[in-house]
């Protein structure tokens, strides 16, 4: 490494930026990268450690400790080029991974990790700066026709790789704008929207085609699913039309809570919620009335959807905002007492550090409304021992509600689909798919594909990263009979 002694004389440092109380008055994201030097200062703390653990942690298998070292001794260029060979998106990453790379760095049994994702997300916006970044156009077309279904991370860097491999490569979207959960499911304040756009153009410049507004399959989305189509396709025109499908939407069927008055007014989805606030920062007119402000907010589920859901009712004006989690409350240990396994930790929030009242172990027994909307929730308090629950006695309680969000995950794609295609299913009701081997990402219809949270559920955009670039490659040695894709 460049600075052999740097983690011994460099603390770690975080990125800059705005205070709570200004970052919620506007909708722009509010973390500034890190400077030049800065950077090379936190590039200087990363370890010859031998194994690089990171590398392993990272879904993507970035390669860390090279471009740590090219960024220690200013020479972002090749660190661009390094980060590019793994990662099609570092821009996304760079800002809303939650960063298993650095739970892994040897750093971490006992002391602050590398500042990987910062520096990470310094390098993308330096290099779209110099103009670094620029369309890599296919030298020879393959005349293979492919259809991407899906344009959220896993669909465009799918779609990204076979464009350059050569392929003909169309990319569906049943929503007004190309995205999937990158545009209608993440706030802007996180990242805004022009990001993706600036990867659109350069992918149309690949010569990969998009078509929003379509819905693939036969009915619609269903409940608590944003489906914005004006046009449906049948899968059998798809196949007749395409050497190759890929199926690539996301995990959007969400986690329902099947207790009294749940079809009060004021009950909703978190994904109801908050692709509304993102298209009223786009400025489309005529969005639908679902506001937090001056309202008693609370958001039932602890993950990110739901400190999604309290950044921007706080943005809203609510009155309160009360965010509680059916686990228990984890511990906050200094380091990572499982290292180079991902920990269990209790996880604050940019949206939490702007308010609100956090609780655990909380059941909700029953929605109380008045005049067909929600006015109270009726709550339990749980005791969990050996992984099972139960109720305390007398620990009911009633809290103020006018808007309730249920941000308890999502437990599926969206079966109109996968039914659709005649896709096999697993017992999650995901797109049954090995990852390994001959025909990886294959499912049981031939020449049908599945890559992303439609193959493995809810999860990371690194991890649909990874699954698109694979599959990429997978549907290139389908058709080619040999890839010279990454893997």
């Amino acid at each position: 490494m460049g600075k052999v002694t740097g983690f011994l004389e460099f603390q770690r440092l975080e990125e800059a930026h705005q205070e709570p109380g200004q970052r919620k008055k506007h909708y722009r994201e509010f973390i500034l990268r890190l400077t030049e030097e800065e950077a090379k200062v936190q590039g200087a703390r990363c370890m010859d450690c031998g194994t690089p653990f990171c590398m392993s942690g990272c879904p993507v298998n970035n390669i860390i400790p090279d471009f740590n070292d090219l960024v220690y001794k200013q020479d972002w260029q090749h660190a661009i080029e390094t980060l590019h060979s793994t990662n099609n998106f570092p821009e996304f990453t760079g800002r809303i991974c939650p960063a298993p790379c650095e739970e892994a760095c040897v750093l971490r049994i006992n002391d602050d990790p590398v500042g990987i994702k910062s520096i990470e997300h310094a390098i993308i916006d330096k290099a779209f700066e110099e103009g670094w970044v620029k369309p890599q156009s296919a030298v020879h077309k393959t005349g293979k026709k492919i259809a991407v279904v899906g344009s959220g991370p896993a669909g465009l860097a799918c779609a990204q790789q076979l464009a350059r491999a050569g392929h003909d490569v169309t990319v569906f979207e049943k929503n007004d704008r190309i995205g999937g959960l990158l545009r209608y499911g993440i706030p802007d304040f996180k990242m805004e929207k022009w990001l993706i756009d600036r990867r659109i153009d350069q992918m149309k410049a690949e010569g990969v085609t998009f078509r929003p507004g379509v819905f693939v399959g036969k009915g619609r989305a269903g409940k608590g699913v944003t489906d914005w189509a004006t046009e449906t396709l049948a899968p059998e025109k798809m196949m007749a039309e395409c050497d190759a499908v890929v199926l690539s939407g996301g995990a959007e069927q969400p986690r329902d809570l099947p207790v009294p008055g749940r079809d009060l007014d004021g009950v909703h989805f978190a994904m109801e919620f908050l692709p509304l606030q993102n298209k009223r920062v786009a400025g489309d007119p005529g969005v639908r009335e679902l506001w937090a402000s001056g309202k008693h907010v609370v958001v039932i589920g602890g993950g990110d959807t739901g400190s999604d859901c309290v950044g921007t009712s706080n943005r809203h004006g609510a009155k309160s905002v009360t965010q509680f989690e059916l686990l228990a409350k984890p511990d906050d240990p200094d380091y990572n007492p499982v290292w180079p396994n991902w920990p269990l930790r209790l996880r604050t929030s940019s949206s939490h550090e702007e308010g609100v009242q956090r609780d655990w172990s909380v059941a909700t027994k029953e929605f109380v409304g008045e005049n067909g909307k929600v006015k109270v929730l009726k709550t339990v308090r749980l005791e969990w021992k050996n992984g099972k629950t139960s109720e305390v006695p007398g620990s009911e309680s009633m809290l103020p509600a006018d808007l309730v969000l249920l941000a308890m995950g999502f437990v599926s794609p969206v079966p109109a689909v996968l039914e659709a295609f005649g896709v096999e299913r697993d017992p999650r009701g995901n797109a049954k798919a090995e990852t390994d081997g001959k025909g990886s990402y294959l499912t049981s219809v031939p020449k049908v594909f599945a890559a992303g949270d439609m193959r493995r559920g809810q999860s990371l955009v690194v991890w649909a990263i990874r699954e698109g670039r694979q599959c990429a490659r997978s549907v290139d040695e389908f058709l080619m009979g040999f890839s010279e894709l990454p893997r």
